[in-house]
């Protein structure tokens, strides 16, 4: 049977145009009351064999506040911006408009000094082929949204430039069953989680 990897995206810790590359704060009291309002259909996750999480602060809270008590893999930390760690998109651009025009137009530069795109998402591509391969194993993993989207391009085998094309939400769910090399993005009823196969 194939795996079953269910992937949550932690909790935001900060409004969306505030988002810090490699911010790790805390999650605030918005993320905890939206983590409180999620727990129902969420929590039943925990019943996975395998809990995993990015090594951030709000991903290892928000898989603790659900019950998943997840284990940090740092082949799940975001992607290294080097010197624009700490910085939102705009203050990036403001400093360096034409390094972050290069940075989103080619998955090979880093013009930040920090990891480049390409290798961010093959790094995820290879923490998710290295999953244990028993029978029919379930893992639930709470990463960070952009760790989502890598995953997401590696498993589908997408341009790489469709990782700027992924939205993903705070809290939500996207499973990918498969393995070794073959995928597929399952999508699911908002009840799904109550009754895993």
């Amino acid at each position: 049977m194939p795996l079953r990897v269910t992937f949550v995206a932690a909790a935001r810790s900060t409004p969306l145009l505030a988002e810090r590359f490699d911010d790790d704060r805390p999650l605030d009291q918005a993320g905890w009351d939206a983590v409180r309002c999620a727990a129902a259909g969420l929590v039943p996750l925990a019943a996975a064999e395998l809990r995993y999480c990015s090594p951030t602060r709000r991903s290892r809270a928000t898989g603790d506040a659900l019950g998943y008590a997840p284990l940090a893999q740092l082949a799940l930390r975001d992607c290294d911006m080097g010197r624009w760690c700490g910085l939102t998109l705009g203050e990036a651009m403001a400093r360096e408009p034409a390094p972050v025009d290069a940075w989103l137009a080619d998955p090979r530069a880093t013009p930040h000094g920090g990891e480049p795109l390409l290798a961010f998402i093959s790094r995820v591509g290879g923490w998710l082929e290295t999953r244990p391969a028993d029978d029919g194993a379930r893992i639930v993993a709470v990463a960070e949204p952009a760790v989502i989207r890598a995953a997401l391009v590696y498993a589908l085998k997408a341009p790489p430039a469709t990782y700027w094309n992924l939205d993903i939400r705070p809290l939500s769910t996207t499973t990918l069953t498969g393995r070794g090399g073959h995928w597929n993005l399952r999508f699911e009823s908002p009840t799904a989680h109550q009754a895993l196969p």
